[in-house]
């Protein structure tokens, strides 16, 4: 009698801070059933954060690096940012570069605005 062994292939993701952070839903399923989850395949982890990300923080799954000691095959991330302090980095970063809009061809100085 030939007995078949069925490998069953699955794709680990581990869930990163970012994500937990960004996205409520993600945050109740990190309380509910832990920061790991393992799916089918690669496919059905992106349609996972998809599902995620609807009406919430987006989320998406990186590949883990191939160096990476972890068993995960993926992480789930997000970009957590503040989007206050993202805008002040965008100001700043248009003055660097020399930006031609009339406020940023200004200085403050001792109380008033000087055009350099």
């Amino acid at each position: 009698m030939l007995l078949s062994v069925l490998s069953v292939v699955s794709y680990e993701v581990a869930i990163k801070p970012s994500a937990r952070k960004r996205n409520a839903k993600v945050g109740r399923f990190v309380f509910e059933k832990g920061s790991r989850r393992e799916l089918s395949h690669r496919d059905a982890a992106d349609r996972w954060a998809a599902e995620l990300s609807v009406g919430d923080g987006h989320v998406w799954i990186a590949a883990a690096h191939p160096a990476d000691q972890s068993s995960a095959d993926g992480y789930l991330v997000s970009r957590a940012t503040n989007d206050k302090l993202e805008a002040a980095y965008d100001k700043r970063r248009r003055r660097f570069r020399g930006g031609t809009d009339y406020e940023q061809n200004q200085l403050w100085t001792a109380g008033y605005w000087v055009l350099r």
